[in-house]
């Protein structure tokens, strides 16, 4: 199985990221982080960025992916080749070379999770902080979103402190079908003034 966040850079996908894989992992989901890619780019990204380094940041996101998905039966991806496509749009517009590939790889996700554009980038040695280019990369991300047809599973922007319990809440009956040993002691747990045993 393959999960992709998708979004605008600095809202917060890689942060959930490594919460939901920590929650599957508690789940004993034998799970594979795909970082995101463009940090080790040997080519300006960014407002900066070219053809030449988005194609290589694609590229080298497909390839990721194909080695984690060899070794591990879950695969969760801090970005898509969607949200990378974006910024190759942004950089030279509609790439038909690309529209192929990607159809075909956007197929390959099981499960895309769009985290939504609730706050402004910070700088992180990395990411650009103008809020114009993030803006901009979130619609252009929102137009691929409804020119493909996708359907990705929209978080709350006003429930960010749910958004792991929303994504388990989806992928749990995928991933984790078998049901706790010990369904009293968790929902004693879960009744207010209830003590937990032990």
């Amino acid at each position: 199985m393959k999960v992709a966040l998708i979004g605008t850079h600095g809202v917060g996908k890689t942060t959930l990221c490594f919460e939901i894989a920590a929650r599957l992992k508690r789940r004993d989901v034998d799970v594979e982080l795909v970082r995101e890619v463009a940090r080790r780019c040997p080519l300006p990204i960014n407002r900066e960025t070219s053809v030449q380094a988005q194609s290589w940041i694609l590229s080298t996101q497909m390839a990721w992916e194909l080695e984690a998905a060899a070794q591990h039966p879950f695969v969760l991806c801090d970005r898509s080749v969607l949200d990378n496509y974006c910024y190759l749009v942004f950089a030279a517009g509609p790439q038909p070379m690309w529209e192929p590939l990607l159809s075909g790889w956007l197929a390959t996700y099981d499960l895309l999770i769009k985290v939504p554009l609730w706050t402004t980038p910070r700088w992180d040695g990395v990411r650009d902080v103008d809020l114009l280019f993030q803006r901009e990369i979130e619609q252009h991300l929102e137009q691929q979103i409804e020119r493909r047809g996708l359907r990705p599973l929209r978080l709350d922007n006003d429930d960010r402190d749910r958004w792991g319990e929303m994504v388990m809440a989806r992928l749990e009956p995928l991933v984790c079908p078998m049901p706790s040993l010990f369904p009293e002691d968790e929902a004693d747990m879960r009744t207010p003034g209830r003590e937990p045993p032990g």
